[in-house]
């Protein structure tokens, strides 16, 4: 399997801060070995990397995950005044770092820095004999950061300080490819200035607004917008609640993450059935939308190429917008609070992110939140 992110080829206008898509997701978990054991049996990512006091490093313990382009790096800590364990107590598992992969690490940052973004780590090199990899970081929504991970000037595994690990069960993929993009959820009156942020220290452009009437039900609401780099690899959807008759899911989110963090990660794949078939399999939970949904699904959304009543059966989202349709299903959290969730998206042709579904998706999570009292 491959363990090295192919370079993209696409030749895209120059701006300040180009990015080559996403480097890695950082999870601080409670747990790493055992969150580990769970994303390579359930999901099928293949341990590729390890590092922690058998590789010198004392005071945690992380391991690297791949599948496709999908890198997934789980970490916990050996004491608990660290601020990874600190991390967890407050918010449980979640993601800390959503990491950027450039060819100047310290461009990155000083472009940013300069631009208003607050730094929390300068670019730092690390060494060994497969190279070096310049890493830089500057904090983005609540206590999540980006990292800027230059690694053109290495060949190793992942970056010095880990070492080869090969996975103790037998993986096998469920056909994940690379990451579509990933959500942040952010306090009332928050997502406008998050957006900013984006635009004005990130150079990445409004792509998409959603507002109160795209996404509501009877008794609660959001609003969202979508930002993009400039070649379209990284994009970020920012949401806030909107005024409802109860609590929002994004209400749910912040009051049980203790504030602002990245909602959910949506992992593209080319054959959605055969993914979510092997997932179900495997014991992942998914959202359930009603039967009622598919009684007019296909009016809207006209023919697609797939099997329609497997699509019903394994409970699949459909959508179409103007270039093409697109197929996705989203998990329940992952872990015992409400917080982090997946979403599993096939696009034919759609570069939208499922307007159509969002009153059936929005009436699905406040069925789970109802159950667990919280709506």
């Amino acid at each position: 399997m491959e363990t090295t992110l192919e370079k993209p080829k696409a030749n895209v206008a120059e701006d300040f801060l180009p990015l080559n898509g996403t480097d890695h997701i950082e999870f601080y978990c409670g747990n790493a070995k055992q969150s580990a054991y769970y994303y390579q049996h359930a999901w099928g990512y293949e341990l590729v990397a390890y590092s922690g006091p058998e590789t010198g490093v004392r005071d945690r313990a992380s391991y690297v995950l791949q599948q496709g382009k999908i890198r997934m790096v789980l970490s916990s800590a050996m004491h608990p005044e660290h601020e990874i364990s600190k991390h967890v107590l407050l918010h449980g598992d979640g993601v800390k770092v959503l990491a950027l992969w450039v060819d100047d690490a310290r461009k990155s940052y000083d472009e940013t820095t300069k631009r208003g973004a607050q730094g929390v780590m300068e670019p730092t090199v690390y060494k060994d004999e497969d190279g070096e990899v310049v890493v830089s970081a500057i904090k983005t929504y609540g206590e999540t950061i980006h990292k800027f991970i230059e690694r053109r000037n290495y060949k190793g595994v992942f970056m010095p300080g880990y070492k080869v690990k090969k996975s103790g069960v037998e993986t096998k993929s469920v056909g994940i490819k690379h990451v579509d993009h990933c959500v942040g959820n952010v306090e009332l009156g928050k997502m406008n200035d998050w957006v900013k942020f984006y635009e004005d220290v990130m150079g990445f452009k409004l792509l998409l607004t959603f507002d109160d009437e795209d996404i509501s039900t009877e008794y609660s609401a959001l609003m969202s917008k979508v930002v993009s780099n400039g070649s379209g690899y990284v994009k970020f959807p920012i949401n806030e609640p909107a005024a409802g008759k109860k609590k929002s899911q994004i209400e749910e989110y912040i009051e049980f993450y203790h504030g602002p963090g990245c909602q959910h990660m949506a992992l593209a794949t080319d054959d959605i059935i055969a993914t979510v078939t092997e997932l179900r399999k495997r014991g992942v939970e998914f959202l359930n939308v009603p039967e009622v949904y598919y009684d007019e699904v296909w009016q809207r959304v006209g023919k697609i190429n797939e099997d329609v009543e497997k699509i019903k059966q394994l409970n699949i989202l459909v959508d179409r917008d103007d270039e093409g349709y697109l197929l996705q299903l989203f998990t329940k959290p992952v872990q015992d609070r409400p917080t982090v969730f997946f979403e599993i998206i096939q696009r034919c042709g759609a570069k939208s992110f499922g307007k159509g579904n969002f009153k059936a998706l929005f009436e699905a999570i406040e069925r789970e939140q109802d159950l667990r009292g919280n709506l």
